[in-house]
């Protein structure tokens, strides 16, 4: 009777132990640096979107990693304009175009676009008890920010998925809700 409670004691503290292990693996994506924000030049930091402006002298954490990609990644959507002058800023990295906001296609953080393999690739995103399908055509750039490249924005968290309008609309979210907001997302 003894061993088998050992045994029962073992077994619960090893699933604890593997639980803790997936969680801060999830977690261990750590800030490989900071940036000092910049002030843009007049007129040069689109706020389409309610796009943050990088301001001076604010730290900025960069990340060379994101979460590890599951069936059910957890992500924050953001939402951004693919089309030329809107705030995503230049063309798209992954087809050097530019998109329609009435196309779904998403910019995902430096982690997880992942040096452009996800390029032209679909994923699934799900919230609101609803999923679309939309294409990587975007960085979402981690690591670096509040310059002319990147619209003098500040660099992006380690988690997000910047989609366009028809993503949003895809997920029924009410136009007044849009910004941010808790998804989880797979590749498709």
């Amino acid at each position: 009777m003894k061993n088998l409670s050992i045994v029962i004691s073992f077994s619960v503290l090893l699933g604890f132990l593997i639980a803790c292990s997936l969680q801060a693996d999830a977690l261990s994506c750590s800030p490989s640096g900071k940036i000092r924000g910049r002030k843009a030049p007049k007129g040069q930091c689109n706020r389409e979107n309610d796009s943050d402006c990088c301001v001076q002298g604010k730290l900025y954490p960069t990340y060379t990693c994101s979460p590890r990609v599951t069936d059910n990644t957890k992500a924050t959507l953001t939402l951004n304009s693919f089309q030329k002058g809107g705030d995503g800023g230049g063309p798209s990295e992954c087809d050097n175009q530019y998109h329609d906001d009435d196309t779904p296609v998403v910019a995902l953080s430096t982690g997880w676009y992942n040096g452009g393999s996800r390029c032209l690739n679909k994923i699934t995103i799900s919230a609101n008890g609803r999923s679309v399908e939309a294409m990587v055509v975007d960085e979402c750039d981690s690591t670096m920010g509040c310059d002319d490249e990147h619209d003098y924005q500040p660099p992006c968290p380690n988690n997000i998925v910047d989609a366009s309008k028809a993503v949003w609309k895809a997920l029924g979210v009410p136009k007044d809700n849009w910004g941010d907001l808790d998804i989880t997302w797979s590749d498709a």
